[in-house]
């Protein structure tokens, strides 16, 4: 079963930067496409990482795994970074579902229009993470990752954007290892259409919020 999210720090560069950290009490199947623990495997933890906007280390994957046995996390994990106050994460729920998204809607973008010739340093990070509470086949959490990413495109239309993400948007969906396997994941399957109802309250309440970035805030 994985937790709730946890809030906590770390101390880096004379401040106290937010991280959010779930743990499992067992194993758990996953598909990611974090900086760390990314692809389909047997994951532990998530942790999700507020970062500065001047982030710029070419090691993520290191660093996340720096974080992590900081925190005493064993086994392989997830590690995800945004440049959103994690402490704002917004979790919502559906038919056993649970679905928590860190939203942060600065860099909006539609996925096939032309690349601008320099991207917009402000904050543009979704991080999307689900538990489903049954096993998944190898293409159903494919399936959830596309699903999930849908209700995320669907919520963001909603919020009058003409955008179907940012550029560095990640997902992370989370299953038990063992009990009946199902084979679909899309948003009218038996799992995939709870996934995509949670995903997108999720993303729709945390984008309707303004967002400054972290390292934006005043200190002191």
């Amino acid at each position: 079963m994985l937790s709730e999210p946890l809030l906590t720090s770390r101390h880096e560069g004379g401040l106290d930067v937010p991280l959010l950290v779930w743990r499992s009490t067992a194993p758990l199947r996953a598909v990611s496409s974090g900086p760390l623990g990314g692809g389909i495997g047997v994951r532990h933890w998530v942790v999700n990482a507020t970062v500065p906007m001047s982030y710029d280390r070419d090691d993520p994957a290191d660093h996340l795994a720096a974080l992590a046995g900081d925190l005493g996390l064993d086994g392989p994990g997830v590690g995800l970074l945004t440049g959103v106050d994690v402490a704002e994460v917004v979790a919502r729920a559906d038919s056993g579902v649970r679905a928590w998204a860190t939203v942060g809607l600065g860099t909006p973008l539609l996925a096939a229009e032309p690349a601008p010739a320099v991207l917009a340093e402000r904050v543009g990070t979704v991080n999307i993470v689900v538990h489903v509470p049954a096993r998944l086949g190898d293409a159903a959490l494919v399936n959830a990752v596309a699903t999930a990413t849908e209700a995320k495109a669907q919520a963001i239309a909603e919020l009058g954007l003409a955008a179907t993400g940012t550029p560095t948007d990640a997902v992370t969906v989370l299953c038990p290892v063992d009990g009946p396997e199902f084979a679909y994941g899309g948003p009218r399957s038996t799992w995939g259409a709870p996934l995509a109802r949670a995903v997108h309250a999720a993303v729709l309440a945390g984008g309707a919020v303004p967002v400054v970035p972290w390292s934006d805030r005043p200190t002191g």
